[in-house]
């Protein structure tokens, strides 16, 4: 069958350093440091946003910031097909405005100021090419694919094969749409359609076998040969997905309320996301490949977050961040008082403080920790000796 993929939304903060994180291997505060330089020379619009679509009033006055990226020389013909064309004008009447999804900015996009482009560098040039890119291919038609699904069976077992290219117009021509504009390679793109295992099925030569197939028809089997797998545990965070994560901090919570609560807040906000990140390395809670980008825990993040889990594990969960969220909401729309809020928040410390007192998890968490400061550990915890006697003994 036939499908059509849109253009993705607008660059919001974290969408932006996540996507700096995988192609530049830059940490989010230096996408952060970037798109400040780029607002300040008037290039871009304010950075510090969580939106990803434009309001209504920028909208109908869309077209004086494309027609003014003419004179960006990698874009030009994009650029002029969008204003001979008018793919503009209804701009207002898709997913990409939205006035109820904006707090105080609108997404991140190029003001069509020219003047200080030069003044560039390497690194800033590239980011405030994505930006524009990103802007621009929301104009652009969708890119149209044409998708084969086959399910073959052998007595009781199914096997399942995908393939998905780019839509031929002709012999000589695709239909990339907004693609064209990304700037991305128009290869033909693997679709697994074994959607238990999650595998994607390498399927070449399929789109053009599938002409010869009728459902039901029986097919020849010469031979065949098994192979084993397993499966993989995921891939750990990058400083960029970790910021997406932190933006959507509350999908894993099952209460409905609580979950809608953080949704619109997450841990942090887009100003502060990549502070909270670099604060975590520098303390050594974290290390941070700049190579890669990948996050993983130091010993001493290991050792604090055991003794939270140990003692005070409600404060790592995300619905104890939704509910205080949901309270603090409440004060500012003058549903709840702040009274009986801060009542209720002391009592929780009071509580989880005395609850420790009580319960006395000194060995316990000393025979948990020994494991993560031995032979082979690595970090702050490992090497830094405090200099001080133990209470106990």
């Amino acid at each position: 069958k036939k499908e059509n993929k849109n253009a993705p939304l607008l660059y919001n903060l974290a969408e932006l350093q996540n996507d700096c994180s995988k192609r530049f291997k830059i940490s989010p505060d230096e996408t952060l440091q970037v798109a400040q330089d780029l607002y300040e020379k008037k290039l871009t619009t304010y950075p510090r946003t969580d939106a990803r679509v434009l309001s209504t009033a920028v909208a109908k006055e869309i077209g004086k910031n494309i027609s003014r990226l003419k004179g960006y020389e990698p874009v030009q013909g994009f650029v002029e097909r969008i204003m001979k064309e008018g793919l503009h004008y209804n701009i207002a009447k898709t997913q990409y405005t939205d006035d109820s999804k904006i707090t105080d900015h609108y997404a991140i996009i190029p003001t069509g100021q020219l003047t200080e482009l030069r003044s560039l560098n390497e690194l800033q040039r590239s980011v405030y090419d994505l930006i524009v890119r990103r802007f621009l291919s929301i104009f652009y038609p969708s890119a149209e694919y044409q998708t084969v699904k086959l399910v073959v069976a052998v007595g009781e077992e199914k096997l399942f094969a995908g393939a998905k290219a780019l839509k031929a117009v002709s012999y000589t021509h695709l239909a990339p749409g907004f693609l064209e504009i990304a700037g991305r390679r128009q290869e033909e793109e693997k679709e697994g359609s074994n959607k238990e295992d999650n595998e994607e099925t390498d399927s070449p030569g399929l789109l053009e076998l599938a002409d010869q197939l009728t459902k039901g028809q029986e097919l020849p089997v010469n031979g065949y040969s098994l192979k084993e797998g397993s499966t993989k545990p995921p891939k750990r965070y990058t400083s960029g997905s970790m910021v997406l994560a932190m933006e959507n901090a509350g999908q894993l919570i099952e209460d409905e309320e609580l979950r809608a609560q953080i949704k619109g807040s997450g841990i942090g906000t887009s100003a502060t996301r990549a502070e909270i990140i670099k604060k975590l390395v520098r303390i050594g809670y974290l290390h941070l490949n700049k190579k890669s980008q990948i996050l993983s825990p130091e010993v001493l993040g290991e050792m604090v977050y055991e003794v939270v889990n140990m003692t005070v594990p409600a404060l790592l969960n995300p619905k104890m961040t939704a509910s205080w969220e949901k309270g603090l909401d409440g004060i500012t729309r003058g549903t709840v008082i702040m009274e009986d809020y801060r009542e209720k928040l002391e009592d929780f410390i009071r509580k989880e403080t005395l609850n420790m007192v009580e319960r006395n998890l000194t060995s316990r968490l000393v025979a948990q920790i020994q494991p993560l400061t031995g032979k082979g550990a690595r970090g702050i915890a490992a090497k830094k000796k405090l200099g001080i006697a133990c209470p106990v003994c």
